[in-house]
């Protein structure tokens, strides 16, 4: 017998749907294509934990944009992501140097080091990118017993400071890292607005570049939840199947975590979004910086701006939009957009900006 809908739910709204923040591109909702594409995915019984048809139409996606050889494996989150590719890319000694900027070093909660079992070894940057020769500070003791030996690079694209790496960029650290018998991971949790930054397509600055592997964000770019590990080097990595389930990241209706990286990937909506993102916040950092007494302290080359105001105004301002103090010590903050960031809301912003500046 078929199972008819109930005709309401127990649901009600909860919030202001018209409320607008810059706080972060995970507190926009999910995109009404990606919501399209859940409910296209259900209704009938498919295969769990990744037998589903959804599953393997993307794994034919995945190698459009990212090589005959790459495979995804869909996770439910970024930070499993990261865990599991890093574990993927480590023995039980191993180390991973990356910037002290870092998502996987300040914003996981120690996850890598608990869950994973790693040990990082950060660098300090002038603008959240690793260079060869940053690397080559924590790069050596690979014979020393005593000390963690390093195996893996991890640069995020773009970085935690809003700036994108160049392809050329990232063959160098690629390159280097491959001389020392590294492997490369890179966090994307963002990588379509770096795409749309450098307008080129993603393979150019991943697998072109040498990158072993990725964790693929897609909550930050109108998912409604899910990101996915896509291994780019197969012989880089060893027990991706285990160490993700292990890791708690395998899904059991996988289907509606592949159906959204599918409406993503099939189409233009990632880039579409993300392009949209990054207009938006130049936007935003062009109108926010002719504020007197407002600094713009880093590039805006993706969806982020940070800046610097007095501390008090930024306190004002956030009761009337959501943001973060990104180093509350210096009044440095960061604005986030979104796919659905409008042009209203950014300038509604910089004038609520401007009022607080002038009391």
């Amino acid at each position: 017998m078929a199972h008819t809908p109930a005709v309401a739910t127990g649901a009600r709204r909860r919030h202001d749907p018209a409320a607008r923040g810059f706080a972060s591109d995970n507190y926009a909702g999910a995109h009404p294509e990606i919501l399209a594409a859940l409910a296209l995915a259900n209704g009938g019984h498919q295969p769990a934990y990744g037998g589903d048809a959804y599953t393997a139409h993307l794994q034919h996606l995945i190698r459009s944009h990212f090589g005959a050889r790459a495979e995804a494996f869909p996770v439910f989150n970024g930070t499993g992501a990261n865990v599991v590719a890093l574990q993927a890319l480590t023995d039980r000694w191993g180390a991973v140097v990356t910037a002290d900027t870092a998502h996987v070093h300040v914003d996981e909660c120690g996850a890598p080091e608990r869950m994973g079992g790693l040990k990082l070894l950060t660098v300090p940057t002038e603008d959240g990118k690793l260079t060869p020769e940053l690397i080559d500070r924590e790069a050596y003791g690979w014979d020393d017993e005593h000390r963690a030996m390093p195996q893996v690079v991890s640069i995020t694209q773009n970085t935690e400071l809003g700036t994108v790496y160049t392809p050329d960029e990232i063959r160098a650290l690629c390159d280097h890292a491959h001389e020392r018998g590294m492997r490369v991971h890179l966090d994307g949790a963002r990588i379509a607005n770096a795409a749309a930054s450098l307008d080129v397509p993603m393979r150019a600055f991943t697998n072109v570049a040498g990158v072993d592997v990725l964790s693929f964000g897609g909550t930050k770019n109108g998912m409604l939840y899910g990101e996915a590990v896509v291994v780019l080097n197969p012989d880089a990595v060893r027990g991706m199947k285990h160490l993700r389930k292990m890791s708690m990241q395998l899904a059991s209706k996988m289907r509606f975590v592949s159906v959204q990286l599918e409406a993503l990937l099939s189409g233009d909506l990632w880039l579409r979004s993300a392009r949209h993102a990054n207009t938006m916040a130049r936007r935003l950092a062009e109108g926010a910086g002719a504020v007197e007494g407002v600094q713009i302290l880093h590039p805006v080359q993706a969806n982020a701006v940070f800046a610097r105001l007095p501390k008090e105004a930024g306190e004002r301002l956030q009761k009337r939009y959501p943001f973060y103090f990104w180093d509350e010590a210096a009044a440095e903050v960061r604005w986030m957009c979104s796919f659905d960031t409008t042009e209203a809301d950014v300038d509604g912003f910089v004038a609520a900006l401007r009022e607080e500046m002038a009391g």
